[in-house]
C-alpha cells in the first residue's frame, strides 16, 4: 500500500473493509439467485417458492446495507418473480 498521509490512511482502511463487505454479500445474494434458478429449470415449485422468499430477503437486505440501489433491488426481484409465477 502506497503511503497516504493523514485521514486518507483511516479512509482507505474504511474502504476496504467496506469493500471486503459487500464483496461477502454480493455473493451470497448471487448464490441465493443461482439455487433459485435450479429450482425453477427443475420446474421444483416448493423449492423454488422457498428460494424466492431466501432471495427476496437477502435483497432487501443488500439494499439497505447499500449494497445494491433500491431500483436495482427491485428489478431483480421483479423478474424473480416473473420467472416464479411462469412456473406455476
Amino acid at each position: 500500500m502506497a503511503y497516504v498521509k493523514g485521514s486518507a490512511e483511516k479512509r482507505q482502511r474504511q474502504s476496504e473493509v467496506r469493500r471486503l463487505r459487500n464483496r461477502k454479500v454480493r455473493s451470497e445474494v448471487r448464490t441465493e439467485i443461482r439455487k433459485f434458478l435450479e429450482a425453477v429449470e427443475s420446474k421444483n415449485k416448493e423449492k423454488a417458492a422457498e428460494g424466492f422468499l431466501s432471495c427476496q430477503k437477502l435483497l432487501d437486505s443488500a439494499a439497505r446495507k447499500g449494497v445494491y440501489h433500491m431500483n436495482t433491488t427491485a428489478r431483480k426481484k421483479s423478474r424473480l418473480h416473473a420467472k416464479l409465477n411462469a412456473l406455476a
